[in-house]
């Protein structure tokens, strides 16, 4: 009970996506991208303080960090930006106030074995250094918070060191005190006894944690600094970080508010769209089972989870998807179950008996079986199929039999013959590809014997569906267009792609001739 004594109500989140976040390997922000992401973190996602840079990087950071800072002072934002600076007299200290910030998270060593083996050093000389910038950084009104290099090592090697150098800062003006675990070594239990101690040997000084994930500990080691009484903890969008990463923000959001039941100015519901940002600017995807933002954690596959949730959210907990701008999904697959089938079909409007609803969920676990992806948008075409409701789409438009072909130096040929409400139409044509050449072969039905205007084709993907592989099916999904600017998606699922576009293409005429015949 005594560190539950000494932790925080509120809590301080410093997000470093930008700085340390950069340092993952491959990820390069361009300056535009790191305003962006600047203004989402501080006006829509309110994290209290933002470090954005390392000084004396390059122009293009220079450039960058200025843009931010710019935005930051008209925006009234400029108190919570920072850059990590160096112990290297004026340079950092000079580099930073260019940029028109005031705030420099000074890189000092927390380790012995740092000071000594890095710096070539002895204590006594880095302090010296240290003080040197402070009152340099003083002079220039800066604000100053220290990060100790490698505290984690020196608390558990050398904490002589980290005391003599917490003993020579003590009555500077140095705000809070930045301590990394930057090996990622620490376990949560010592992570509670080092912070403990180090709270209570200086109980009216600010201490941030700073989390890295070598052992996939950060979130946890971030739970037990709050505990003993950390003021602050340093996180990344997505974890983003050097080696492992580091602690990813909506996890360290969830487990604060959840299991230690303190306050941050964190706005939950946009954890998702900040995820998403940076996921697309960083190139680095975010695994489908990453808490609160993988694309997967809100989905009940296993029927028995439904089951469960329909009857009195047996698997629910707090993580209510709602909270983080999100909603549930059951998926539709060979684990599925009816309860999986029936949350499907009740977003659909579409009630089915207990006898029919058994018959969809077998044909949706065959197709799993085939490691077909089942989508909501595909069941009304299973229910007509499997049951011949007369309250099903109907299929007015029937593909009756196709012919492709392709030859070297030769555009590819399609032959088709397709059945239009109850008549038989035949069309041939040739392509830039299979598919292209199958396409206008259908467009000639449509303008010759029907005149009318085949709807146009806006956008053409191609993906293997999850768990796939070479030989497995791919995923065809296909966006259109018609003449009055109505957009509809349709999903075609098959062994080969041109098939898989043949079937969304017919699913896209059935809807818009079931749209017709109602006009």
């Amino acid at each position: 009970m005594e560190s539950l004594n000494k932790m925080k109500s509120r809590i301080e989140i410093m997000d470093s996506t930008l700085r340390d976040g950069e340092q993952t390997n491959g990820v390069s922000f361009l300056p535009h991208e790191k305003l962006m992401i600047a203004r989402l973190l501080l006006e829509k996602v309110n994290v209290d303080r933002l470090e954005v840079a390392s000084a004396r990087v390059s122009e293009g950071e220079k450039e960058a960090v200025t843009g931010i800072c710019r935005f930051a002072e008209q925006a009234g934002y400029l108190d919570r930006i920072e850059v990590l600076g160096f112990v290297d007299h004026n340079k950092s200290v000079d580099w930073i106030a260019d940029t028109g910030c005031h705030v420099i998270n000074l890189l000092a060593k927390g380790s012995y074995k740092h000071c000594t083996q890095q710096l070539h050093k002895t204590p006594e000389q880095h302090i010296e250094d240290i003080l040197d910038v402070l009152d340099y950084a003083e002079s220039k009104h800066f604000r100053v918070n220290l990060y100790l290099e490698d505290w984690s090592s020196g608390m558990i090697n050398s904490p002589e060191y980290v005391y003599q150098m917490m003993e020579a800062m003590k009555d500077t003006n140095i705000e809070r005190f930045l301590l990394p675990d930057t090996l990622g070594i620490l376990t949560p239990t010592q992570c509670e006894d080092f912070i403990t101690k180090m709270v209570d040997m200086y109980p009216d000084k600010r201490f941030d944690f700073h989390a890295h994930n070598d052992y996939d500990m950060a979130v946890a080691d971030s739970l037990a600094a709050v505990r003993c009484g950390a003021s602050g903890i340093h996180v990344t969008v997505n974890g983003l970080g050097e080696r492992c990463g580091n602690a990813p923000l909506s996890s360290v959001e969830a487990v604060l508010k959840d299991m230690c039941d303190v306050e941050t100015n964190i706005v939950e519901s946009q954890l998702n769209m900040i995820s998403r940002v940076v996921e697309g600017y960083s190139g680095i995807a975010v695994s489908p089972n990453e808490p609160i933002v993988g694309e997967n954690v809100f989905t009940q596959v296993a029927g028995v989870h439904a089951d469960g949730d329909k009857k009195d959210n047996l698997y629910s907990n707090a993580l209510k998807p709602e909270r983080f701008g999100r909603k549930r999904e059951f998926a539709l697959g060979k684990n599925s179950g009816k309860a999986n089938i029936e949350k499907n079909l009740e977003e659909l409007g579409m009630t089915l008996t207990p006898e029919q609803v058994r018959k969809v969920t077998q044909r949706i676990t065959e197709l799993g079986d085939r490691k077909e992806v089942v989508t909501q948008d595909d069941l009304p075409y299973i229910v007509s199929d499997v049951l011949n409701r007369h309250d099903a789409m109907e299929e007015r438009v029937k593909l009756l039999s196709y012919m492709v072909s392709t030859s070297y130096g030769l555009k590819p040929i399609a032959s088709l013959k397709v059945e239009i409400n109850g008549k038989v139409y035949t069309a041939d044509a040739t392509g830039d590809g299979q598919y292209d050449a199958f396409v206008k072969a259908l467009r000639k039905v449509y303008r010759d014997n029907l005149n009318r205007t085949f709807p146009r084709l806006t956008n053409y993907s191609v993906t293997i569906p999850p768990g796939g592989h070479t030989d497995a099916l791919v995923q065809t999904i296909i966006t259109w267009q018609d003449e009055n600017g109505r957009v509809i998606r349709t999903h075609g699922l098959d062994a080969d792609q041109t098939e898989a576009a043949i079937k969304a293409t017919f699913k896209m005429l059935n809807i818009f001739e079931e749209e017709n015949t109602k006009k």
